[in-house]
């Protein structure tokens, strides 16, 4: 899946636990974004059966969508954490965690999961 799609369906899960209502405006206010090009990658998504929009234009996350999701906030989590207790501190933890969570081969992810389960007593989850 495209680092883009991720990264929207990350931001949708991450506003629907703060807000009842996810609109494409919340959307390109959390990313930067102009609503145009917020409005593009909404209708690939809701194409693709990753999230849902209703006559209001609310926006949610169907269930394979939160799936992804939640995956790569699990992924995001976690490098954030682990990128911490190394010693980095947490606005570039959080940057990097953001670079890394799209790229990084899921066999690496469980080994760095796994390290932080071993070692550091599940922290980076």
């Amino acid at each position: 899946m495209p680092e883009s799609s991720e990264m929207y369906l990350e931001t949708i899960l991450l506003l629907e636990r703060n807000n009842p209502t996810v609109r494409q405006v919340d959307i390109a206010r959390a990313l930067g974004f102009k609503r145009p090009t917020v409005h593009v990658a909404v209708k690939k998504l809701a194409e693709q059966k990753l999230v849902h929009i209703d006559g209001d234009s609310k926006i949610s996350l169907t269930p394979q969508g939160r799936q992804i999701a939640e995956a790569v906030y699990t992924r995001h989590k976690t490098f954030t954490r682990f990128l911490m207790h190394l010693g980095v501190d947490k606005q570039t933890a959080e940057i990097d965690a953001c670079r890394i969570e799209h790229y990084v081969s899921e066999q690496t992810f469980q080994r760095i999961k796994a390290y932080c389960e071993k070692f550091l007593n599940g922290d980076c989850q």
